[in-house]
């Protein structure tokens, strides 16, 4: 991962609006949630809430999904995945150990047997 895009995904998740979508979505997963029902959750008008979804989107951070009438959003877990790796990539100069039980914390909410979408 560039530089350029870890800021897109964090620039994108430095906003209350957008963090507590993205929130709402990972405790979603795999389902995804209707983008009606969505606005109704996070408590904000469906046009807000269509502008903070792209800007999500611009950073791969949401897929959305056309089925029948409704648009189901659903959080890329993998993107998540990503950029928390870039930041820890070169942790601790050298010595893993020291990274280990963040390591293990992240892990053990691997999205194992969930959609990988990118």
């Amino acid at each position: 991962m560039e530089s350029k895009t870890a800021i897109d995904v964090l620039a994108a998740l430095a906003q209350s609006t957008r963090l507590d979508t993205f929130r709402l979505l990972v405790k979603h997963e795999p389902a995804g949630v209707p983008a009606g029902e969505l606005a109704r959750l996070v408590g904000v008008p469906q046009n807000t809430l269509s502008a903070h979804l792209s800007i999500l989107s611009r950073a791969g951070l949401v897929t959305g999904e056309r089925q029948s009438r409704s648009i189901i959003y659903r959080a890329n877990l993998s993107a998540l995945q990503e950029v928390m790796l870039f930041l820890v990539k070169d942790c601790c100069g050298g010595s893993p150990e020291v990274c280990a039980p963040l390591i293990e914390s992240l892990s053990s909410c691997s999205p194992k047997g969930k959609r990988n979408v990118r």
